[in-house]
């Protein structure tokens, strides 16, 4: 996945990636993280946890609704880049997938999350870059 430097200074509108890392035999946490990008073959998460590239996660991604949020959960992904800013890294992580059927639960729930976010950005946009001819 490739990604120009601009598009890490704003996260995406409502939306987050949870997975669980083990700590010792018996304990896990729950990490919360923003993400940069989304599409259909992977996102950009930052987190100040360090993860190699190779390493995968299961993930979860959630996007607050005003009603009922939206959600996408079993997401395997592979992370293939980090990048560190600050105190904490982007990752950069390609979704895999166990099932090659056309079209499966997981990937609808997915492209859903993605139209959503797509409407939401273009109203932030219109929000922030008002059209030049429309006068009150």
């Amino acid at each position: 996945m490739q990604m120009s430097d601009n598009t890490y200074h704003t996260p995406l509108p409502d939306l987050v990636a949870r997975f669980t890392l083990r700590k010792g035999l018996f304990r896990k946490e729950l990490v919360e993280a923003r993400l940069f990008d989304l599409n259909q073959f992977g996102c950009v998460l930052k987190t100040d946890k360090v993860f190699e590239p190779g390493e995968t996660l299961g993930l979860e991604l959630e996007m607050q609704m005003p009603f009922e949020n939206l959600q996408a959960s079993g997401l395997t992904g592979l992370i293939t880049e980090r990048r560190k800013y600050c105190s904490n890294f982007f990752y950069f992580v390609d979704f895999i997938t166990s099932d090659y059927r056309p079209k499966t639960e997981r990937s609808e729930q997915l492209e859903r999350i993605r139209e959503v976010l797509d409407r939401k950005k273009s109203l932030l946009s219109r929000r922030e870059n008002p059209s030049l001819g429309v006068t009150a």
